[in-house]
């Protein structure tokens, strides 16, 4: 195991600079996941840990050791990608030794390291097949088995089930999750699913166009999200937001103007707003019910989602016609319809024009 440290790090092709000072620690031991939407530099910050691209300026330490111009071959890191990449014509048993052989290791601690790693990943029974023998799930078993019998101190996962069906998807989540409590080693994983992330994380770093906007547990990240983009990106379904005007400012006391005309008291320091200043209102699907709250507004339903024990709301309300509320058994609610909604204002979240997030206000 060892912890991962990342100093001012910059990235940059040519002119354009795509990772902009990045400082992170990681801590050994913890599972961290890069998560963000496509093209903010999560797998290139990945590349970057791992030696696969070079550093324009900064530093990568790994375990206390300055790597950032060391070759990903003396890091002490494995990393497993996207795609399998598989040997078609060697068998399970020869795919995750290889790597071993080539580096003329015995024999005997080869196959000793293999057959621990098909013993934790469950591939007994599949040693002596190919991979066109094997699913989706198995095949990126054996990819992860490979990166096993190499002992990294960090293990890298660049989007490793995005190739996978649903199912399978969960599945994996569940493997990858026994595997480190079984390894107890430091990985760092990227993926674009910020349920992927929730589900499997120690802490999740959340990227957006090179920057890291907020890192912390799941939790943290989801109760107190620092900024809109955040608060937008973690939780599924996704926070609904309102424009709402600020009528009333104060370290003590905040009243906002909704998009209905009601005005809402809320338990925020807003004292370096100015009164008529445009805010964002948050309210996430799960905090909004059918009965009666310190906000309420009516929302005309356009598409009901049915799941069994959860059903999905989607209507038009405050500028935002994508607006959702989650709703508890079998509710029977039809397009067309118009809902009453309401919440707690202690369930709200209220974001600054520049998409800061205002703190709340403490209460004794």
């Amino acid at each position: 195991m060892a912890d991962v440290k990342l100093s001012k790090l910059v990235k940059s092709f040519g002119n354009i600079e795509v990772i902009h000072g990045v400082d992170l620690q990681i801590n050994s031991g913890e599972f961290t996941v890069f998560v963000g939407p496509s093209g903010c530099g999560k797998s290139t910050l990945l590349r970057l840990i791992a030696g696969l691209e070079e550093v324009t300026t900064g530093m990568v330490e790994i375990g206390g050791k300055d790597v950032t111009h060391l070759e990903a071959a003396g890091r002490g890191i494995a990393m497993v990608f996207q795609s399998y990449a598989l040997y078609p014509h060697m068998t399970v048993e020869e795919n995750l030794g290889f790597g071993l052989k080539m580096n003329g290791v015995d024999k005997s601690v080869i196959k000793e390291k293999v057959d621990h790693a098909a013993k934790i990943l469950q591939l007994g029974d599949y040693m002596s097949r190919k991979p066109k023998a094997l699913s989706g799930g198995q095949r990126q078993r054996v990819a992860i088995g490979r990166a096993i019998v190499r002992n990294p101190e960090v293990f890298l996962f660049d989007e490793p089930l995005s190739n996978l069906d649903a199912e399978l998807r969960v599945e994996m989540r569940l493997e990858i999750g026994k595997l480190h409590q079984q390894l107890g080693n430091t990985m760092i994983y990227v993926t674009h699913d910020q349920v992927e992330a929730m589900t499997m994380a120690d802490k999740i770093v959340v990227l957006r166009a090179g920057h890291v906007e907020q890192h912390g547990s799941p939790l943290e990240l989801y109760t107190h999200p620092q900024n809109l983009f955040v608060a937008g990106f973690i939780g599924s379904p996704r926070m609904n937001f309102m424009p709402v005007t600020l009528t009333r400012a104060g370290s003590d006391v905040t009243q906002v103007k909704l998009p209905d005309g009601q005005i809402v008291s809320l338990n925020f320091d807003t004292s370096n707003a100015t009164v008529g200043d445009t805010l964002t209102l948050g309210l996430r699907p799960e905090n909004l019910s059918a009965s009666e709250g310190d906000l309420s507004f009516d929302l005309k339903v356009v598409l009901s989602e049915h799941l069994g024990g959860t059903s999905f709301l989607y209507g038009e309300y405050g500028g935002n016609d994508n607006f959702v509320v989650e709703r508890s058994g079998h509710d029977r609610t039809k397009a067309g319809e118009v809902v009453s909604v309401a919440a707690a204002t202690e369930s709200a979240y209220l974001f600054a024009s520049d998409e800061s997030a205002f703190k709340r206000r403490v209460t004794v």
